[in-house]
């Protein structure tokens, strides 16, 4: 007979909740970009503006596509929350559970849409993947173009270790 599992009986590498972009917000978002960034380069190749401003929008309408491309490869990941931590699949880790000292998933909280917003103990490099989560300095937001459901369940599972941590 197997005994069930407990939260004391968890595996340090077995995944407990998992959070990616939906389909839907992921192709919305993206061809968003693309149309936002070739419509201002069609503007600045058929226009006559000054020279100056021509190449504001030809920068422009390059950097629109960039971050459509940086879109599309940083929504096509997954965050898996484990017993010991926070991570993308592929294995760059976001946040260690023993260095989150709260989360804050409250209406008014600077979080992205349909995420929340974990606090470190430590300052962290500044880092952004767009749709999908950003640090800076000792905040993670964890959400954009996520279902809410997956990332409340995953707020509430890091909630959890928390307070398990804490006794």
């Amino acid at each position: 007979m197997r005994k069930a599992k407990g939260m004391n009986d968890l595996d340090p590498d077995e995944i407990l909740a998992t959070v990616s972009a939906s389909y839907g917000r992921r192709v919305l978002g993206i061809a968003c970009l693309v149309l936002l960034g070739g419509l201002v380069l069609y503007l600045a190749v058929t226009t006559t503006p000054a020279l100056i401003w021509r190449l504001f929008l030809l920068g422009l309408g390059a950097g629109f596509l960039g971050i459509a491309d940086m879109m599309r490869r940083s929504t096509a990941l997954v965050l898996e929350l484990t017993e010991t931590q926070l991570r993308e699949r592929g294995g760059q880790v976001l946040a260690r559970i023993e260095d989150i000292q709260s989360i804050d998933r409250g209406f008014f909280a600077f979080k992205p849409s349909n995420g929340f917003l974990l606090r470190l103990a430590y300052t962290a490099p500044r880092q952004w993947r767009p749709g999908l989560w950003w640090r800076m300095g000792r905040r993670i937001g964890v959400g954009g173009m996520t279902p809410a459901s997956a990332t409340k369940n995953m707020s509430e599972m890091i909630a959890i270790l928390i307070a398990k941590r804490a006794g």
